[in-house]
């Protein structure tokens, strides 16, 4: 009896750090593993967000029978509730109690309501049709990351989901090595790995030795202390405040997501501050400024976050001042680093004594790195490999690692978003790509945002634009008048010599398209662009967006 082969699909994580969504498939049951998304950089501007494309799930949505998160990160939890919203299915989703925790409020602002939640434990089986899943305990910068062994009639497949291998983690949750030896002796036919660090030699530090940074730095502060994280870092965050209480100092909280999550986070036990240590920061007036820290968002350089605009001056509540402390404590995300050169030039100007990773062990990765990564692969033994969560130099680097331990080369896949393996007999094989891509999220308007539109913007951004309006007589089709509008170009409209050269290049070329094309208005205006155009890259060598309006009178 012939059987269909188990389809492994990453839809996203493969082109950035960022978008993870993976789709596994075996005849009528499908399970799909993270719904992330990613921030846009300097590429994309006037984007919001970067979803991965879902159509194919969206496709098969009668084969959907739940959707996994990982842990509670943006880049694997942000495109869920647009993918909820597309959907017509009610679909449970599986996560630990955090992680869902974290979603909640996510869903809430999206106002989509009574999502069916299903809470997760460390070492549970849960049943999807013909697919199966075991979830395991992995160490990460948030609690609760899980790991899965997917067990199908035709092979079994180790998601490793994030991980670092760290040994002294702040909550004591550690990986489960016992677990993984477990799958590997059940057979773990192909291996999906974190690749975010492989081309870094040696371990990833454990999250415990950036705290003695973090306690010595807070308690030899001599005024306000600002420590900016990443929202979702719990560890770091119980960190901090741990470093705060032992320095006597009160904890304020600003920044709209440091406060929710912080808030959940203590609801569902996973931050652990007594009340009277964290404030809300309008109840800051009578505290000492010995006696305060303030934890908030803006690690990335966001010009709106908490850190930017208390080091402009525009927030509500608090201002950084000179001789207040403030702690980077974070790593800027790949297109986010000139931002954050921005910002800590901004406070050094104010006399802040600044703290990043230049400095001082104020922050470490939640990845493994190369090291890691071969005992983990050594632990699992796997059969296949597909390196998977990053670039194309992290993913080859992670391929590297593979060979160095004994994996065959030929055995070994790297692949690109929309891509498929297919698992079947034990062996997998490359099956039939699937449509995907990127969506754009620009303002309330998903998936219009198209790349002609990025490379307008980016052009107007750079070079400017200017409208030619151009008013010609019905009768004769002689120039009655030659006029421009220019915003963001170098040159002046005072600058006469200039305009009317560009002038008689404009009715020159439109008294010859006029004869030559007629009343092909498309035409006419496509000859009046091109020729301003060269013009000037003639004078100036700028290239402006040239907009041709040609009106008759």
């Amino acid at each position: 009896m012939s059987h269909s082969a188990v389809k492994i699909i990453p839809l996203g994580g493969l082109d950035g750090i960022g978008k993870n969504m993976t789709v596994f498939e075996y005849e009528d049951d499908m399970i799909v593993v993270d719904a992330g998304l990613m921030f846009p950089d300097d590429s994309h501007p006037g984007v919001d967000l970067i979803l991965p494309d879902y159509t194919y799930i969206l496709e098969n949505e009668d084969k959907l029978r739940g959707i996994i998160i990982t842990h509670g990160h943006e880049d694997h939890t942000g495109a869920l509730p647009y993918l909820l919203k597309d959907l017509n299915v009610r679909v449970p989703i599986y996560s630990a109690k955090l992680t869902l925790g974290l979603i909640s409020g996510k869903l809430a602002e999206h106002k989509i309501k009574n999502p069916k939640f299903k809470e997760v434990k460390p070492g549970q089986h849960i049943s999807f049709g013909k697919i199966n899943v075991d979830f395991f305990s992995q160490t990460h910068s948030i609690p609760a990351a899980f790991g899965l062994f997917i067990r199908t009639p035709e092979g079994n497949i180790l998601h490793t989901g994030d991980f670092k291998i760290d040994l002294t983690p702040v909550d004591n949750v550690r990986t489960d090595f016992e677990g993984i030896l477990r799958f590997a002796k059940a057979g773990v036919d192909l291996m999906l790995s974190d690749s975010t660090n492989a081309p870094k030699p040696g371990h990833t530090p454990s999250e415990r030795e950036v705290g003695k940074t973090l306690s010595n730095v807070i308690k030899n502060a001599e005024q306000r202390v600002f420590v900016a994280s990443f929202a979702s870092h719990i560890h770091r965050l119980q960190q901090v405040c741990d470093a705060a209480v032992a320095a006597g100092r009160k904890v304020a909280v600003t920044g709209r997501s440091m406060v929710t999550n912080t808030k959940i986070a203590r609801e569902l036990g996973y931050l652990k501050i007594d009340d009277k240590d964290i404030i809300d920061a309008f109840d800051i007036k009578d505290i000492p400024d010995n006696k305060l820290l303030v934890l908030c968002t803006g690690s990335q350089g966001e010009p709106l976050s908490a850190l930017a605009r208390m080091a402009n001056g525009e927030h509500r509540t608090l201002s950084i001042e000179r001789g207040d402390t403030v702690i980077i404590s974070a790593t800027p995300v790949p297109g986010n680093e000139k931002a954050v050169s921005q910002i800590l030039n901004s406070l050094a100007k104010i006399g802040a004594d600044v703290w990043d990773k230049s400095r001082g062990l104020v922050h470490v990765s939640g990845h493994g790195s190369a090291e890691e990564l071969k005992l983990l692969l050594a632990l699992a033994q796997p059969h296949y490999f597909a390196p998977v969560h990053g670039e194309a130099i992290h993913t080859r680097a992670h391929a590297r690692l593979a060979e160095s331990i004994g994996v065959d080369p030929d055995k070994i896949f790297i692949l690109d978003n929309g891509e498929c393996l297919e698992l079947k007999d034990g062996k997998v094989s490359w099956g039939d790509p699937v449509p995907s891509g990127i969506v754009y999220v620009d303002g309330l308007r998903i998936g219009d945002t198209d790349q002609v539109v990025l490379r307008d913007r980016r052009k107007l951004s750079e070079e400017g634009i200017i409208t030619v309006i151009v008013t010609t007589e019905v009768a004769t089709g002689k120039v009655h008048d030659v006029q421009f509008v220019s915003r963001g170009v170098t040159t002046s409209s005072n600058d006469t010599e200039f305009l009317a050269n560009a002038k008689d290049r404009v009715i020159k070329t439109l008294t010859k398209a006029k004869h030559t094309h007629g009343n092909d208005d498309s035409a006419i205006s496509k000859a009046v662009r091109e020729s301003l155009s060269g013009y000037f890259w003639e004078q100036q060598h700028s290239r402006p967006m040239i907009i041709p309006v040609v009106m008759e009178v």
